[in-house]
Order: C-alpha cells, then structure tokens, then sequence
C-alpha cells in the first residue's frame, strides 16, 4: 500500500461558523482570521494505492459552479484535485474507487464536471466506482432547509445517474477488503464516514469534519455547521479517546497548516500531542 496527499486548493469560512459558540478571543489562537472574520481551509484529499485498486477519499470543491458562488469562498493556492493527481502520476481516470465521506459540496464537488458540450454534467472519474451509504444518500438527496445549501444536487445526482453508485451497508462492510475500515459519525451530518486506513501496523484515521483541523480538539469546538452539536461533541470524545489509546495518525482534511496529527489523554482530557507533516508519519 502506498498513499499520497492530494491537495485540491484552499478556501475560506466564517470562523464563528466554524467554532460554534467558542468565543474568538480562543479560537483565533490556533485560526486566526482576515479582516472579514474569515479563516482559511484547506481541502486535503487522500489517495490509497492498494493492490490494483487506486481509492481517493473525498475530492473537493470541484470547478464547474459559477463566479458568483467561488466568490463566497475566496478560493486561494495553486493546488488542484488534477494537479495533485498528476504529481502522484495519477489522473482521474486511474481511480478506481471514489470514497465520499459524506456530499457536503466541499468533499463531494469534484466528484462531477460539466460535459464537454457544456449542456449537461458527468462523472469526473469515468472509471471509479462512488461510495456513498444509502442513510446518507437519502439525507442529502432530501435536504433539510438547514443544509439544503450544502448538498447540491448538480454534485449528487448525476452520481446516481451514471450507474457508478454503490452504497456501504453498514460499519461491517468491507468493500476495500480488512485494509480499510469505516465508523459512521450522525452529528455534524446523517451517517458521514469516518475511514480507518491500517498502513504498516499504525492506523490512520481520515477526519472528514468529525475534526477539522487541531484547533478543534478540545470538546466544546464544534462547528456551527453541526446538525447535531451535542451528538457532535459525544462522538468526538469518544472517538479521540479511543485515538489517544490507539495511537491513531489523525489526518486532517481542512487544516491549512496541519497534515496530520497525534493526540494523548491529559488531566484536561484528550489534547494534541504532535502535529506532523503526512510524510513523517508514513513515509
């Protein structure tokens, strides 16, 4: 097994919106913020080389939605999902498997590219199998008007009619064989995944936004995105505890300056114990 970063640019977020009800006198030590209250993220993909399969976990933005909607998110950095493919000597029709963590707009976007006539929308890995989770997939293809604006149906839906959709049944299910496995998280959206990569007798842990960047360790940081905050708050305990125990390599998908990290049990509960370049870790 072999695994890469793949990097699919930056973006930037109301940093209340992304602390909840943590005041930024706090927050603003570990995510400082611009003049408008925004911090910046980033959108760090994983790429898994196993076997003769090629899975990429989650994809970012994407490219095909118009200037008004990027100007919401001053999308900034030279990186992109096919340029950061390319430098691992990938493009996207090598991928094999597309894990979608859940269908937020910024994991799921560039799951799908405008047609080349332009009339119309189709899958950006041609040859890939998507997976998704059927409680999560009617979650996001039913939106409450709370996250309506986050699942897109231009990203989802052509998904679907592609053919290329397969669903995880459940936390037992192993469609990527006992390399990889999956812990459902319902608190900041319906059954998002967790995957759990066992990569030479240490386990990495991809944190989709159960933990967005290190910042959000301590238990009352959880974003004001959550659906369910106080569930939000019990699954991350629970799960950086058991972190802690495992020593699991956390990797952190929206970290702008953190690849990955380590946490311990303290008096105060879990903390950060290390933050890493991915490659210290791995390589």
């Amino acid at each position: 097994m072999k695994l890469h970063i793949i990097h699919t640019g930056n973006f930037k977020l109301d940093g209340g919106a992304m602390f909840g009800v943590v005041p930024k006198k706090l927050w603003s030590k570990t995510n400082p913020a611009d003049e408008n209250n925004l911090c910046n993220w980033a959108m760090r993909c994983l790429l898994i080389e196993d076997a003769n399969r090629l899975i990429l976990i989650d994809n970012g933005l994407g490219n095909k939605q118009d200037e008004k909607f990027f100007s919401h998110y001053a999308l900034n950095g030279d990186d992109s999902l096919e340029k950061s493919l390319k430098k691992a000597g990938f493009s996207t029709d090598d991928v094999t498997d597309m894990f979608l963590t859940h269908l937020h707009f910024d994991h799921c976007g560039g799951s799908i590219k405008r047609n080349k006539e332009k009339t119309g929308y189709e899958t950006a890995f041609k040859n890939a199998t998507y997976w998704s989770n059927a409680e999560h997939w009617e979650w996001a293809t039913k939106p409450n008007d709370r996250e309506k604006a986050s699942f897109l149906k231009e990203n989802i839906l052509p998904i679907e009619e592609s053919g290329q959709l397969k669903f995880i049944k459940d936390e037992n299910d192993k469609p990527f064989g006992d390399a990889i496995s999956i812990a459902y998280m319902r608190g900041h959206t319906d059954a998002m995944m967790i995957p759990l990569i066992r990569y030479k007798e240490q386990t990495i842990a991809f944190m989709a936004d159960l933990l967005p960047s290190t910042g959000h360790i301590p238990l009352p940081y959880v974003m004001g995105y959550d659906t369910r905050p106080l569930l939000t708050l019990t699954e991350k305990e629970k799960f950086l505890k058991r972190a802690a125990d495992e020593k699991f390599i956390l990797f952190l998908e929206h970290d702008s300056v953190n690849e990955c990290c380590t946490v311990e049990n303290t008096e105060k509960g879990v903390r950060l114990k290390q933050a890493h370049k991915f490659e210290e870790l791995v390589g």
